[in-house]
Order: C-alpha cells, then structure tokens, then sequence
C-alpha cells in the first residue's frame, strides 16, 4: 500500500528506529547540557541557561512527536532538520520516501 510519498514498510521501519533515534539525540542533547554546565559562569546564569534550552529543545521531534502515519513525511523532515537524524539514516526507506524528503529539505 502506497501513501503519501512512503510506503507501508516505510511506516513499520520508521516506527522501529524512531526510539533509537530519539535515544541517540537525547544522548547528543544531554551531552551539550554537560557542557553548558561546565561553562565559566554563574550558577544561576547556568541555570537558566539549561533551562531555557531544555524548553526549546523538548519541542523538537528529536525528543518528543505525534506518532501518526500521516506525519511520517513531516516527522522524518523535522528529524534532519533539527540534527536528530542526517538524509543517510534513510538509507534502508523506499526510493519513494527519500524523494518526498528530498524534495521537502531542498536536497
């Protein structure tokens, strides 16, 4: 069965590596948290520092999506967009879903 733009084994791929994924970017995240914690400053200037960035960044589709068929064109696109993933992760989706994502990054 063909949507838009994907496949339905496309949908079954995406649904098992969207938590490695998001696992790994929050892994990268926490990492930059680390950093920004070992800065030269304040402690409350650290503080809201990582505040403000954990607020940002728990709106990325890296940390948290709607987990629906219809937004896996969307999803995959915020994913690359947002530094989760890069085009590569792609490698194992249909020519069909990587030419939908081309076209919507501009690639």
């Amino acid at each position: 069965m063909r949507e838009q733009g994907f496949t339905k084994r496309d949908w079954v791929l995406f649904k098992n590596k969207i938590a490695d994924w998001q696992e790994s970017y929050m892994d990268k995240l926490n990492k930059e948290y680390i950093e920004l914690l070992r800065e030269d400053a304040d402690p409350s200037e650290k503080f809201w520092k990582l505040n403000k960035r954990i607020k940002e960044d728990r709106q990325k589709t890296g940390v948290q999506l709607e987990m629906s068929r219809s937004r896996l064109i969307s999803n995959i696109v915020s994913l690359i967009v947002d530094g989760a993933i890069s085009f590569e992760n792609l490698e194992e989706f249909s020519d069909e879903l990587k030419e939908t994502v081309s076209y919507f990054i501009g690639r």
